[in-house]
């Protein structure tokens, strides 16, 4: 029994198909969008791409560009199709076409899912991506004078002061390396070397934070440094009283900035493929309802249309035995006690000589 059967006039099926002409050259403006919004999330994360370390960030993107640019193809092509489907002899050339291309659009609408999908599951990567990233970013970030690491100082600093932000995890990131170069520190001072000496690698470490840590909005002028010790300071204590510098961490401050990126491209993704997905089926009811009218061999009476020729369960199975069946083309088939014609048929006696023969007319 089909599923969900439906009558189609003539009126009906030319209506159909001019509204899915309409709707599918919609469906390659969402195609431009998909491309448009992975290609910002790309560009997005390339920005920060020198605080990432590299790993699979770029899937989703990537993901979300590709489909798109397939469906301003699939689409475009199904524009045509609907729009000839108006004319019944204009669909006799695209009949067996149509098939293999709901097929293939239906596997594109589920990419267009997986790729929707990929924007609330690629977290975790880009948690880890981020937080490795940063660490060297942070360990490096006094090297000036090193080439292909002078720029890493910049990009921090900028970073903290863009999304108000301070060190991976928080402030006290930077209490663990050494962030000021050797070539600004005064090893005539006695603290210095008293400092250097302090720590088992040689590494000067204190208790402070660079510059782009401070928050301007704090009425109190920016203390960077000795933000632990109390009685460095007036009326300060630093267990208590809200400090001056930005607490929050740049890897919290970039994920849930690129977590709302991404849940917003989801979104989008998501109605996308909820509208091919309705206009696949829109077509798949013009195929049948065509399909069927050819068959009735009347171009203007009324046709059936379907979802499904048979049920979900008898589709299932039939297009479960056609896998199964696939390699099996060239064996012989035993089913039903069937077998080879050719086994135990009796070969024919050669040595026989007892065979009549007509005689051959002699020539007058």
């Amino acid at each position: 029994m089909a599923v969900l059967k439906v009558k189609f006039t003539k009126t009906k099926r030319d209506k159909l198909a001019q509204i899915l002409w309409i709707l599918n050259w919609v469906s390659v403006v969402s195609g431009i969008i998909l491309f448009s919004l992975g290609l910002f999330l790309k560009i997005e994360i390339k920005k920060r791409n020198e605080v990432m370390a590299k790993g699979d960030v770029n899937s989703v993107p990537n993901m979300l560009m590709s489909v798109g640019v397939i469906a301003c193809i699939i689409n475009f092509l199904g524009g045509k199709i609907c729009y000839d489907c108006s004319d019944a002899n204009k669909f006799s050339r695209w009949k067996l076409v149509m098939l293999p291309y709901i097929v293939c659009t239906f596997c594109f609408t589920f990419c267009i899912l997986v790729g929707a999908l990929m924007c609330y599951t690629m977290r975790n990567e880009l948690e880890e991506s981020l937080y490795l990233g940063l660490r060297d970013a942070i360990k490096f970030y006094k090297d000036t004078d090193i080439p292909g690491r002078c720029f890493l100082k910049k990009t921090v600093d900028m970073l903290q002061i863009g999304f108000k932000c301070c060190g991976n995890n928080g402030f006290r990131d930077w209490f663990e390396i050494q962030w000021v170069s050797a070539r600004y520190l005064n090893m005539a001072s006695k603290e210095v070397l008293d400092r250097l000496k302090s720590n088992v690698d040689g590494r000067f470490l204190v208790d402070g934070v660079p510059f782009s840590c401070c928050n301007p909005s704090s009425p109190r002028p920016c203390i960077q440094y000795q933000l632990t010790n109390n009685s460095a300071h007036y009326n300060y204590d630093f267990l208590t009283e809200e400090l001056n510098i930005w607490v929050k961490g740049c890897r919290e401050a970039l994920l849930d900035y690129y977590t709302a990126v991404m849940r917003s491209i989801g979104i989008a993704a998501l109605l996308i493929w909820l509208f091919e997905l309705s206009v696949l089926i829109g077509v798949r009811y013009l195929q049948t309802a065509m399909k069927n009218v050819l068959l009735l061999g009347d171009l203007e009476g009324e046709s059936d249309g379907w979802l499904l020729e048979n049920s979900f369960v008898e589709t299932a199975k039939y297009n479960i035995n056609i896998i199964k069946n696939l390699g099996k083309a060239n064996q012989i088939s035993t089913v039903s006690g069937m077998n080879d014609p050719n086994i135990d048929v009796q070969n024919t006696n050669c040595g026989k000589t007892n065979v009549t023969t007509k005689s051959i007319p002699a020539a007058s």
